[in-house]
């Protein structure tokens, strides 16, 4: 069978990332560039700088991991391109860069959905991960449990109701003034802290989640008592949290009987939240490589492998979509 090469492109947020993929798992190139010591300066993404800064990064980008792959253009069998959820201007970016690619090089165009790509990462990291499975997506923008059934066949059983994790980390991480992003500096600290503070767990007699009231109780803590220990606080949240994540998994699994477990989305790099999925008992529990848990184009070239030979394609009237859904 003949090998197929994407060429995945991401600019959902604050990275402009560009990688070739071969059949879906072999990545030939990888290439990000980080807007975070940008963003840095205002404690949070700032959309419409992210957005200049794709347009400045992105050719420069695409033309490195065309180079780092030891690749034309002309090798590319199709151009993946996130299209949502995301940035509206941020998307835009990429997506206009993956229509004129496609165009001229008159190969297929597949709009990718950015959580299918995170789902996609383990893919590259697994090269014996196979549907079906429970995957449980934590990131900045979503918190949910996914049935995976098959490669672009995904039913959601549960969603966050309010806040998602990462933005729950980041908002407690801006509030101890830990600075951005919110969640590695939660992590480093956490590891020097005691579980010991009491906070609430949000319980529901389905598989969503909620982490606002969480959130909250850690920003009162805070804000009533500023000489609260930061590393017990940051232990306790982590705690709590990844309870809440574990719990639900668990009535998943009650629910479907499917006990392979995949974790996916930038939050899966919290070492804390890694481990206690690694202790789940009774499963076997997938996760990506650290470099693939954050926005990256692998994931993107990927999930748009899938997609190409299962026949979706999108044609160049596609437009952002950021508040796509799986």
């Amino acid at each position: 069978m003949k090998d197929i090469y994407i060429l995945g492109i991401e600019s959902s947020c604050d990275e402009t990332a560009a990688s070739i993929v071969k059949n879906g798992r072999d990545v030939l190139s990888n290439v990000i560039n980080t807007q975070i010591d940008i963003h840095k300066l205002y404690g949070g993404v700032v959309p419409e700088i992210a957005s200049r800064n794709h347009i400045l990064n992105i050719s420069e980008v695409v033309k490195l991991a065309i180079k780092e792959a030891n690749m034309s253009l002309s090798d590319i069998d199709a151009v993946a391109c996130t299209y949502g959820p995301g940035l509206v201007g941020a998307l835009l970016v990429g997506l206009s860069y993956g229509k004129g690619l496609s165009y001229a090089l008159d190969v297929p165009l597949i709009g990718t959905n950015h959580i299918e790509g995170h789902i996609a990462a383990n893919y590259i990291t697994h090269k014996d991960l196979k549907p079906p499975f429970l995957c449980v997506m934590m990131s900045g923008g979503n918190t949910q449990i996914v049935h995976i059934k098959d490669y672009t066949d995904f039913e959601v059983l549960g969603r966050t109701k309010d806040d998602a994790i990462g933005e729950a980390f980041d908002k407690v991480a801006r509030i101890m003034e830990l600075g951005y992003p919110g969640g590695p500096k939660i992590d480093e600290l956490g590891k020097k802290g005691e579980p010991n503070i009491e906070l609430p767990k949000t319980h529901f007699d389905n598989l969503d989640f909620s982490f606002s009231g969480i959130k909250t109780a850690v920003i009162n803590l805070h804000h009533k008592n500023p000489d609260i220990k930061k590393e017990d606080l940051c232990k306790s949240f982590e705690k709590k949290v990844t309870e809440m994540l574990i719990d639900n998994t668990k009535k998943a699994i009650e629910q479907t009987g499917i006990n392979t477990i995949v974790i996916a989305g930038g939050v899966s790099a919290n070492s804390y939240i890694r481990n206690e999925f690694l202790n789940l008992k009774n499963c076997k529990v997938y996760m990506p490589d650290m470099k693939l848990c954050t926005d990256n184009a692998a994931m993107i070239a990927s999930a748009g492998y899938y997609d190409f030979i299962n026949g979706k394609i999108s044609d160049l009237s596609l437009n952002a979509e950021p508040d796509l859904k799986i």
